[in-house]
């Protein structure tokens, strides 16, 4: 009887471990995507919203939550607004911020020609005629106070008159405004450039309109690069995010506070560059989220008394194999964020910030991952061709063999100056990958955050220079392994990530027997010519193509211009492009098509007309992750 009952509990086993699924792509885009509303007003509860979609009708549903910070079961809600602070509702409660769009400038045939009813045609004479995935109309999206009691006040319209956005565009949210702590002033953020010089620059800034003198002033106008993200701590001292350089859209990010004698850098010799910034409770202290080694993580740091304050280096407080993408609020000792890894999507866990312990709050995709295998991920130093250590990451197929061979491939990071971290997309998702059977290489080459700023600004100027050698440095490391077969090795990529894949084609000496580039650059000339950040091309090719004077930009748009090496493309490759994408026009995919399909090569054109620079439709989401398998399979035989 006794082995009897020893036999059922390993069948109960056996049977368990076999049930086990590896994550199907139509599973990674019905997972729950969480996002947090806030914390509730007596910092003891959490507000979410959890969303789902549902792909057969092409829709997200969203439910909200009231929960716990020490746990518990959450609460389904129906409304947060008596629960939540709004941060429109000024200090007082007096006035509300409300958020319109104003026609400013005539844009249209209509504008202009008004009995021309059924004209379709826009006119411009500069730049900034498209913006993402947008033609400019000449509306502008702008900050109104108006009165949230019974007085007949407003709306005023804070920026009337003026071509400029705030929240900025295409992807600036609430955190470009806020209230002054006694409700007195408005903050808000915009870059008051316009036409072609606003496509040059990066030079936003942080505005004070007052209500009482209903005059404006720039805070930040001694900086020439981006001043983003303004915040108060609860002793009303001001702080925001700030780049140095104009036209640098990656230059470190530091933390500025500004005291009554002066403005004072907070992170200044810090060798790393901030995402986000937190203010605590009793205002002496900052938590900060930053990339470093692979992953991001949470620091902390004292605030001086004032500018000639002594400043002691960030403390890290957490530490571990995934990301701490976001900072939702504070109680007590426990901070509440958003934490990732590669097996794993966002969710809301509480930090203890006496010891970094994590806990989880909310487990919106537990029961999901409970039948799914996971992910062996490993974290590997390869040895590039300049003597430096890299870290790498692998991610391993489910129930990895390794006396088994497996198709690998190099995941080449967009960007170009992106943090390959510990994320999770929900397209070029790492774990889908593997569970499909394949190896997958990440290398943190050259060009991104989280090693110093000297690692980080390699890139500009040298797109294929040494950040190429670092990708070959780690397939070449990772192709020694007698698991990984040199017959199936594959190169995949999109943005940064796509030039990547185009430009390898034509240097890597048959390593490869398979591409997929998505909206990647692949004619520097064309791309500069139609692109619609001018910011971004100049500081990062050196200059202009014209120049004949500028050996740096000579050589980016020359040498490392994919067009240039396409007489030694000879390897299967799928192209991806959105018709929308105006940051990689719809012209570099159909260029890079053209000529593999000229040449003779096999090739596909996975072509989305609705779609941006990324793909945001469900549906479309998953026929993407459909022909990307379909295409592997075909290549990687």
């Amino acid at each position: 009887m006794k082995n009897y009952y020893l036999i059922l509990i390993f069948s109960s086993i056996l049977f368990s471990i076999n049930a086990q699924e590896n994550l199907s792509p139509k599973q990674l885009l019905e997972l729950n995507r969480v996002s947090a509303v806030g914390m509730t007003k007596d910092s003891k509860f959490l507000v979410y919203r959890s969303s789902k979609y549902d792909v057969s009708k092409n829709k997200r549903s969203t439910k909200y939550y009231l929960q716990g910070i020490s746990g518990g079961e959450k609460k389904e809600i129906e409304d947060y607004s008596e629960l939540v602070a709004d941060k429109h509702i000024s200090p007082d409660g007096s006035n509300k911020i409300t958020i319109k769009n104003v026609k400013i400038n005539k844009v249209t045939g209509q504008d202009l020609y008004p009995e021309l009813k059924n004209s379709d045609v826009k006119i411009y004479e500069s730049l900034q005629y498209r913006h993402w995935d947008n033609w400019e109309d000449g509306e502008f999206s702008h900050v109104f106070i108006e009165a949230n009691d019974q007085r007949k006040i407003g709306p005023i319209d804070i920026m009337a008159g003026e071509p400029h956005d705030c929240p900025q565009m295409p992807f600036g949210g609430e955190e470009d405004y806020l209230w002054g702590p006694l409700g007195k002033t408005l903050l808000y953020v915009t870059k008051k450039l316009h036409g072609t010089a606003y496509t040059k620059s990066t030079n936003t800034d942080i505005y004070e309109y007052n209500l009482e003198t209903q005059k404006t002033r720039n805070l930040t106008a001694k900086n020439k690069g981006y001043d983003t993200s303004p915040a108060f701590s609860s002793k009303g001292l001001l702080g925001w995010l700030q780049m140095k350089r104009d036209g640098y859209e990656s230059d470190k990010n530091d933390i500025i506070l500004r005291f009554k004698d002066g403005d004072l850098n907070l992170t200044k010799n810090w060798d790393g560059t901030v995402n986000g910034f937190f203010f605590n409770e009793e205002g002496n202290k900052i938590y900060f989220i930053a990339p470093t080694g692979g992953t991001v993580q949470l620091f902390e740091m004292e605030i001086p008394g004032g500018v000639s304050g002594k400043i002691a280096p960030p403390k890290q407080i957490t530490n571990g194999q995934f990301d701490v993408n976001g900072i939702v609020g504070q109680s007590g000792s426990t901070l509440v964020v958003y934490r990732r890894d590669m097996n794993h999507a966002s969710e809301l866990y509480t930090v203890d910030l006496t010891n970094g312990k994590m806990m989880q709050l909310t487990h919106e995709n537990d029961e999901i991952y409970s039948g799914i295998n996971m992910s062996k991920i490993e974290k590997r130093m390869v040895k590039t061709t300049d003597g430096k250590d890299m870290v790498t990451w692998v991610i391993y197929p489910p129930n990895f063999d390794k006396s088994k061979k497996y198709p690998t491939l190099l995941y080449c990071q967009g960007g170009p100056q992106g943090a390959l971290s510990q994320f999770y997309s929900f397209r070029w998702n790492f774990q889908v990958m593997a569970a499909q059977g394949y190896i997958i290489v990440a290398p943190n080459r050259r060009g991104m955050p989280g090693y110093g700023v000297e690692w980080n600004e390699q890139i500009s100027g040298d797109y294929g220079g040494q950040n190429m050698k670092d990708y070959l440095s780690a397939i070449d490391a990772l192709a020694k392994e007698p698991y990984v077969d040199n017959e199936r090795l594959g190169c995949i990529g999109a943005s940064y990530g796509g030039y990547s894949c185009f430009y390898l084609a034509g240097i890597h000496e048959g390593r490869f027997k398979s591409f997929i580039a998505h909206d990647g650059i692949f004619n520097w000339k064309s791309m500069y010519g139609t692109t619609e950040e001018m910011f971004f091309v100049n500081w990062d090719m050196g200059g202009n193509y014209w120049d004949k004077s500028n050996k740096i930009a000579q050589r980016s748009f020359n040498e490392y211009n994919p067009i240039e090496h396409v007489d030694k493309w000879d390897t299967p490759i799928m192209v991806i492009q959105g018709g929308k994408d105006f940051r990689v026009p719809i012209g570099q995919g159909l260029e890079a098509f053209n000529a593999a399909q000229l040449k003779g090569i096999k090739s596909k054109l996975l072509f989305f007309p609705e779609e941006n620079h990324w793909v945001l439709s469900v549906q479309n989401a998953l026929i993407w992750q459909k022909e990307f398998f379909k295409w592997l399979k075909e290549t990687l035989k």
